[in-house]
């Protein structure tokens, strides 16, 4: 997955400038920056969320893009279990995925009976059950309300994927575990 020469600007605000970089086909890739910068921006792009004023977003055999926003967009009648069946296909095992995130021990809990990190959690592991070995997972502030004990956790477990993964941070217990870091700064061109 590459943006070549990609320009993006919000009336009256440009975001980037013939933008260029690779993902490789595997591994964290982990964006950071300050907040404002464009990191979402840059992810609704890759997604396909956002078009680009010029350039291109290219993802080659790749079948699908799995997105957890920063919002974390949880069905409110769904336990856990209910919330990963949505996304899995008919009669895949969810345990795994609660397992990764550290709620094995919550399937049929709602989603307004956990904190604030459980529900991130739970989030992002509807999105690892929706992604597939075809596809690239794109993670906006994964981490938010995640002690970091569970963040080294979750993170070896991201990076035991075969997937290009993208995930923007701002804390530096994730991107330290991250594979590779990007500053946002270096790829923008600006510095």
């Amino acid at each position: 997955m590459y943006l070549e020469n990609v320009s993006f600007s919000y009336p009256g605000k440009p975001v980037f400038e013939s933008l260029t970089f690779e993902l490789p086909d595997a591994g964290v890739t982990a964006i950071s920056g300050p907040s404002g910068c464009g990191k979402t921006t840059l992810l609704r792009l890759i997604a396909g969320l956002e078009k680009p004023q010029s350039g291109r977003v290219h993802a080659p055999g790749l079948a699908k893009t799995s997105f957890l926003f920063q919002e974390d967009r949880l069905l409110p009648n769904l336990t856990c279990r209910e919330q990963l069946r949505a996304v899995l296909p008919r009669g895949a095992e969810v345990y795994q995925y609660l397992d990764a995130v550290g709620l094995s021990d919550a399937p049929d809990s709602k989603p307004d009976t956990l904190s604030g990190g459980m529900r991130r959690r739970l989030a992002l592991a509807r999105a690892f059950a929706y992604a597939n070995d075809k596809s690239l997972l794109i993670l906006d502030e994964p981490f938010t309300g995640v002690d970091p004990p569970t963040t080294e956790k979750i993170m070896s477990s991201l990076r035991a994927l075969p997937l290009p993964i993208l995930l923007t941070a701002h804390d530096s217990e994730s991107l330290s575990l991250a594979d590779t870091v990007l500053p946002f700064q270096k790829i923008t061109g600006k510095s």
